[in-house]
């Protein structure tokens, strides 16, 4: 019963793999999906792969992400990637990766005669940046009680730096006590003093850090705290009001003396005995005199000239008589 039901067994489970077998689709896997690789080293981006009755499966890696970009298609490398990059089986590497090159890519297989034609494998690629002298902004001079900022940038490290403060190469550790004169953070690399005193002036520095290469630090620069003299910025202020009435009371005088008129002559009176017209006497007094002018006109009636000696404050008439547009007498007299 036994030998029976295995010689039945056993054709089957033969019959099973053969058939599991006939199914198996192209498969596509990497051994190491994340890769982290300093800048400027070679990067490696493995990919294996297993198919069903295809012999010469077509390869393409592509480079994922908003742009999508081709690394190997067509069996050579495009763009970039051409002669800075080797392929052996399916398996990448990168010569002197740079920034630029950190990123997602994909390995794909196409395998035309298995039953499942496309398989992929994803790697991601981190480039790591040493640290870089990182930028730092610091105030050459403060007054006491103000509040101060100091700022230490690397914007290029990868991953991003951490930073520490010195004074007078001394390491500033960062307060932990609510009420501590100033702030650290690490992270932002920025040092805030809440109220500057003379005790902080000195030689401040600072150093950025990731694990990646050595520590770079910037040059110290002085920062000076002064006492806030509040004598001397009253003294400045009750000068400058000084000054301005001064000012102010000069130009009131000069403009009441008529130092400050656009109108300077004198008056001019033509002779009683000339006789002229209108119009020419008209023309001939306005420009001469250099006064503001009052005219009216009325035909064979007396007519009054009214003008304004605007350097000497003093008003003066003119009385001029009119048959018929022709003056026939002129004459003038102060106006007390």
């Amino acid at each position: 019963m036994e030998r029976r039901s295995l010689s039945v067994f056993w054709p089957l489970t033969i019959l099973l793999l053969i058939q599991c077998h006939a199914v198996v689709p192209v498969t596509v896997s990497t051994n190491k999906p994340k890769v982290e690789v300093q800048e400027n080293f070679d990067a490696t981006l493995s990919c294996e792969f297993f198919t069903e009755q295809e012999k010469n499966p077509r390869i393409e890696w592509k480079k994922m992400g908003t742009d999508l970009s081709f690394v190997y298609f067509n069996e050579d490398f495009n763009g970039a990637y051409k002669g800075r990059a080797a392929i052996e089986g399916a398996t990448v590497t990168l010569f002197k990766v740079t920034q630029k090159d950190a990123g997602v890519y994909r390995c794909e297989i196409s395998a035309a005669k298995d039953s499942v034609t496309l398989g992929e494998a994803n790697v991601t690629l981190k480039v790591l940046v040493p640290p870089h002298t990182p930028a730092c902004v610091i105030p050459r001079s403060a007054l006491t009680g103000s509040v101060v900022q100091l700022v230490c940038s690397d914007k290029q490290s990868m991953p991003p730096a951490t930073y520490t403060w010195f004074k007078d190469n001394k390491l500033l550790t960062t307060p932990h006590k609510p009420n501590a004169s100033y702030l650290i953070n690490p992270t932002t690399g920025i040092l805030v003093f809440k109220t500057v005193t003379r005790a902080d002036t000195g030689q401040y520095s600072c150093q950025s850090t990731n694990g990646v290469g050595p520590a770079k630090m910037c040059e110290a620069q002085l920062m000076n705290i002064y006492d806030m003299n509040i004598a001397g910025i009253v003294a400045a202020v009750v000068v400058i009001c000084l000054v301005i009435a001064i000012c102010g009371f000069g130009g009131y005088y000069t403009h009441r003396n008529g130092n400050f008129s656009r109108h300077r002559g004198s008056v001019t009176v033509w002779p009683t005995s000339a006789a002229r017209t209108f119009t020419e006497l008209r023309t001939r007094l306005i420009p001469t005199t250099a006064l503001l002018l009052r005219i009216q006109q009325t035909l064979n009636t007396p007519s009054l000239l009214c003008c304004e000696d605007l350097d000497h404050k003093k008003r003066y008439t003119i009385e001029a008589i009119y048959r018929y547009g022709m003056q026939v007498g002129t004459q003038y007299k102060p106006i007390i």
